[in-house]
């Protein structure tokens, strides 16, 4: 429905602008600013149903890492995690290990976790990697 909205509000505006170039307004200033404020508003309208287009035709995007691969998924079972403050500009860290293979495995991750992944829980972690740190993207608890 918001599709149609949309499209319906870009096309209403080339209307009014046909009927100033036919009417023979188009050369007067009302026109000309007339005509350039309908286009706009044809154009805002237009490009934002085919940003809802485009939006759902590719639901899996908004949930893949960088350059479209899909989030990296950690098992185990939460030993610690460790918060540090950033100073100013820096995002603050968790460092988070977690038990379950051979050796614990140790993952930095962007803001506070220590209520998202308490500690004994097992835990499957889908995260997104940054260029520093991940950014955590779904916890499921096991």
């Amino acid at each position: 429905m918001e599709l149609l909205t949309a499209f319906a509000l870009a096309f209403l505006p080339l209307l009014g602008i046909a009927y100033i170039v036919f009417s023979g307004m188009i050369f007067t200033v009302d026109g000309l600013f007339m005509s350039l404020i309908l286009i706009t508003i044809s154009g805002i309208c237009g490009t934002t149903g085919l940003y809802e287009i485009f939006k759902g035709s590719f639901p899996s995007a908004a949930k893949a890492g960088p350059g479209g691969k899909p989030g990296l998924v950690q098992k185990g079972k939460v030993q610690s995690v460790d918060f540090y403050e950033s100073s100013v500009g820096q995002p603050n860290k968790s460092i988070v290990i977690l038990a379950g293979g051979k050796s614990p495995l140790t993952l930095v991750f962007e803001g506070d976790l220590r209520n998202a992944l308490p500690v004994g829980q097992k835990v499957v972690v889908t995260m997104r990697k940054e260029s520093n740190y991940n950014v955590l993207l779904n916890v499921n608890y096991a």
